[in-house]
């Protein structure tokens, strides 16, 4: 540590949902939830928080963190209102938020989204939480744009968490090609109706035929509420990236009381969080 000079960066990074529904490893969102790090030179290692996760080397902001720089003498304080399971991102925002911490205290100019991806193994999670707004993923790249005005997001957390493997291996090696068209069409109408706020669009375009059938067994209550989420008040619903959660999808002036009816119908499994779609990305302040 320099003397009289404490090195100190805050960043706040994003939850996120991947998939969207038809846009399977392609589609993500940010969403309001956040995870937020503070890393200050102190001369030694430590990790602080009241998560329950690693406080050691193998904590994934600190191995992000060691991706560019060793953590040595830093001390990092978590906090974070993203459940740590259910397929909101969580894992993503730490990588995030580890990797833009050494790299803004080093000055390093890192391809941040790049390193995110290959520690994630995928870019949609960390690409919106990088980006906020709405993003879609082609390879290593990602491609964002706003959320539209008046669109707004509600989830339902599963009191009981799927493992993201067994979720993986629940899909099929191939699909009908049927199956296939259906979701090209259905990822299209999607981002016709996010680009041009067309309510009846994204309504029609969040169904799926990849990905959310071949794991209803395993989140069943969640399965059953994305077919009755358009009673309950919602253009709709998907399932938030590997599940169990679910994106329920509202206009403004509807998510009042579809709050109010999901939180009527998830109550004895499941907690509901009004959170939106949020359009800032990772941010890094200086102290």
């Amino acid at each position: 540590m320099t003397p009289g000079l404490t090195r100190r960066r805050v960043v706040r990074v994003p939850a996120s949902s991947a998939n969207l529904g038809p846009g399977f490893d392609v589609l993500a969102a940010a969403l309001g939830l956040h995870l937020e790090l503070e890393v200050v030179e102190t001369g030694t290692f430590d990790v602080v928080t009241d998560l329950d996760v690693s406080r050691g080397r193998d904590n994934l902001v600190v191995r992000a963190f060691e991706r560019l720089h060793p953590a040595d003498g830093f001390e990092f304080r978590i906090g974070s209102d993203i459940p740590l399971s259910g397929g909101l991102g969580s894992s993503a925002a730490a990588v995030v938020a580890g990797l833009m911490a050494a790299d803004h205290l080093f000055e390093l100019d890192a391809d941040v989204l790049a390193l995110a991806a290959d520690l994630e193994g995928h870019p949609d999670n960390v690409a919106a939480a990088l980006k906020g707004g709405f993003v879609v993923c082609d390879g290593a790249e990602a491609h964002r744009f706003e959320p539209p005005m008046g669109l707004e997001a509600v989830l339902v957390v599963p009191d009981a968490a799927v493992k993201t493997a067994e979720a993986r291996a629940a899909l099929p090696h191939e699909v009908p090609m049927r199956d296939a068209v259906f979701n090209v069409a259905h990822a299209s109408m999607l981002l016709l109706g996010l680009a041009s706020a067309d309510w009846d669009l994204i309504s029609a375009g969040l169904r799926d035929r990849l990905h959310q059938p071949h794991r209803a067994h395993l989140y069943p209550r969640s399965a059953e509420l994305l077919d009755r989420a358009r009673d309950l008040g919602a253009l709709g619903a998907t399932i938030s990236g590997a599940g169990p959660t679910v994106l329920v999808w509202s206009r403004y002036d509807q998510t009042g009381p579809l709050v109010e009816a999901l939180k009527r119908d998830a109550t004895g499994w499941a907690t509901v969080m009004r959170a939106g779609f949020e359009p800032q990305g990772a941010d890094v302040r200086s102290l």
